[in-house]
């Protein structure tokens, strides 16, 4: 039997394997990370874009500043609405249709992140209390799936907010006009960068930043993710339940890498406006 065959049949076999010896069948360590690599700017007609690639896994952001009229009950906060879609180029698993149930949890988890980080002050897109606010419409489309993709949903989305620049508005409150004025525009103020990792239990091994077949195979999975040094959202699926001392590998890991996004996304920033890197 030829090693694709086995691993057909028997897939857990086949990794097990490989765990057994610390390594995984793409030849990574079982704690390691895949390359990780972000394109600022890549949708000419949307207020902000992103573009990152985790391994294989890739996901575009695109972001539209729309004007609306603020809730009743918050007159002075704007709107963040994310939008995720796996496209059916992605994977196999995906048709074309209405968002799958996946998509709509991916779209309230990375909403929830966002908010829970305080990434987006809301009352930054407020132009007139109670009477116009701005609308961030943030779509995330899944071009590549091959695990991860809240991970890298989530930088792309932080990585979107850090290009828009937003026109300035003159309300008029006697007639309810608005005018545009695209001669000045403000960049949208980011206050942190969340940074999310991922980790599954596989065969009683824990494994960081798992491929889609790994994913598949998971007894337990595990979110952390972390912003300015601190856990801002965690989350946890499947019945095995994490010893201390793997949470705490978990925890010290994604710390390191919410350090080494949040470090990638300012010198790149640094770049585009000119200044050196810090």
């Amino acid at each position: 039997m030829d090693l694709k065959t086995f691993k057909l049949l028997h897939p857990v076999k086949y990794y097990k394997d490989y765990l057994e010896n610390n390594i995984r069948p793409d030849g990574r360590e079982l704690e390691d990370l895949r390359p990780l690599a972000i394109s600022f700017g890549v949708i000419n007609s949307a207020d902000g874009s992103a573009i990152v690639k985790l391994g294989n896994t890739t996901v575009v952001c695109g972001i539209k500043a729309e004007l609306a009229a603020p809730k009743a009950l918050e007159p002075r906060q704007g709107f963040l609405v994310p939008n995720v879609d796996f496209s059916p180029v992605c994977s196999p698993s995906y048709r074309p249709g209405p968002p799958s149930d996946e998509a709509q949890v991916h779209s309230r988890s990375l909403a929830d992140a966002i908010s829970n980080a305080h990434c987006i002050d809301l009352q930054d897109l407020c132009i007139s209390p109670g009477k116009l606010v701005w609308a961030l419409y943030c779509d995330l489309t899944c071009l590549d799936h091959d695990g991860c993709v809240f991970d890298v949903a989530i930088i792309s989305l932080v990585a979107a907010l850090h290009t828009v620049k937003l026109p300035t508005i003159q309300y008029n409150h006697d007639t309810g006009e608005t005018r545009t004025d695209t001669s000045t525009f403000s960049p949208l103020s980011v206050h942190c960068v969340p940074v999310t990792t991922t980790f599954v239990m596989v065969s009683d091994r824990l494994i960081t930043d798992p491929t889609s077949e790994e994913e598949k195979l998971a007894s337990t999975t595990l979110t952390v993710t972390v912003s300015d040094g601190k856990m801002s959202f965690f989350n946890q699926s499947g019945g095995d339940p994490f010893d201390s001392a793997a949470l705490k590998n978990c925890t010290d890991s994604a710390l390191k890498r919410e350090r080494s996004v949040r470090r990638m996304i300012q010198s790149m920033m640094n770049k585009l406006k000119g200044g050196k890197d810090q």
